[in-house]
């Protein structure tokens, strides 16, 4: 009888990595919904070299609106996940 493979993978116990991995990426995820402008200053100088006015492309309210539900999706999905291997 072959078995499928989330019940392989989540028979054997899962990778002792997955919890601190899967904790970075839920605080990233946090931060995505409680501070988008964060990300957006982080990624605004890396702009500075080949973008002519990096201020100019902040998001709307509408823009960190779709951030934030983006955000809490994954917030979602990495909880899941997480409850899922453990």
């Amino acid at each position: 009888m072959v078995d499928d493979a989330m019940t392989l993978a989540s028979s054997d116990g899962g990778s002792p990595a997955l919890v601190p991995i899967m904790s970075v990426l839920m605080v990233m995820g946090l931060v995505q919904v409680v501070r988008p402008q964060l990300i957006w200053r982080l990624n605004s100088r890396l702009q500075r070299g080949w973008v002519k006015n990096p201020e100019a492309t902040e998001p709307t309210r509408r823009g960190y609106t779709m951030q934030r539900v983006s955000g809490v999706l994954f917030l979602a999905v990495a909880t899941w996940i997480l409850v899922r291997n453990l």
